[in-house]
């Protein structure tokens, strides 16, 4: 059985209905102790207030979400993406956030050259590798679904991630999201490549089948088709003990419900099926 004190929440789950202080306190509420925060939602509150906020509540935060995209757009909007990158450094490092996530982005209008974009990407990261480092900030990488590799990511696969982590070294991690990953015949022996120093956040949700849209139809745990028990034992087994984040976009279902109510069903089901 999954520890209580594992669970943490990432604001989208129910980015709808609460902002970034009814989140927290939220959650906490419910004894959460992690959050996932998105950069967009601190801003009407500034860095101050919001480390008040989460300290005050006792909360973490697990990730902040995030740096990216960087690929697939012409030179001055991708220098002003890399600066916007730094800024998300910074702010990760203000934080105490474990880890900060880079959204690669994928192919430009007509172009259909998807090595190019993921050379961009490696490029992308090594240079903000220094900052990231000085700042004691861990870039992590969350390979999507390659249903989304057109338009959202050039890097769908673990494997992709770990050979990303092999070339550029120490300060990179690898967010698994089930989500994104359950579908990979190589999945495990990925994650144990991974191991214990790359690992830096696991997240959940499930696969609903059918899916009515790419994005925002994830499953709550236990209603689709996702062994999450499995691939959370692989994690534990390459040495993951880090939080069991729930991150559910839901435009349909879980995005209309009372927010407490969905808190309180990803705390039953962490507890009964992941």
């Amino acid at each position: 059985m999954l520890d209580p004190e594992r669970v943490a929440i990432n604001q989208a789950t129910t980015r709808t209905q609460w902002d970034f202080r009814e989140s927290v306190e939220g959650y906490a509420r419910h004894g959460v102790r992690g959050v996932g925060v998105w950069r967009d939602a601190i801003e009407n509150y500034g860095m101050g207030e919001a480390k008040r906020l989460l300290a005050d509540n006792g909360m973490a935060v697990t990730g902040l979400n995030r740096a990216g995209p960087l690929v697939g757009l012409d030179e001055a909007v991708r220098r002003a993406a890399l600066d916007d990158a730094r800024r998300a450094i910074d702010q990760a490092a203000e934080l105490s956030a474990a880890c900060l996530p880079v959204l690669p982005g994928s192919l430009p209008p007509k172009s259909k050259d998807l090595n190019a974009v993921r050379m961009q990407y490696r490029e992308a990261l090594a240079e903000l590798l220094p900052p990231a480092r000085e700042a004691g900030v861990t870039l992590a990488l969350e390979p999507l679904h390659p249903m989304l590799a057109a338009d959202r990511s050039c890097m769908n696969t673990m494997a992709d991630a770990n050979d990303l982590c092999d070339a550029l070294g120490p300060g990179v991690g690898i967010i698994v999201d089930v989500h994104h990953v359950w579908w990979d015949s190589r999945l495990e022996a990925e994650i144990k490549r991974a191991g214990k120093d790359r690992l830096v956040g696991f997240h959940v949700s499930d696969w609903l089948v059918p899916t009515r849209d790419l994005v925002f139809d994830r499953g709550m745990m236990g209603d689709g088709i996702i062994d999450l028990p499995q691939i959370r034992r692989w994690a534990e087994d390459a040495g993951y003990e880090g939080p069991v984040e729930v991150e559910i976009f839901s435009q349909l279902d879980w995005w209309t419900r009372d927010p407490d109510a969905v808190v309180e069903v990803c705390l039953e089901r962490c507890r009964s099926v992941v």
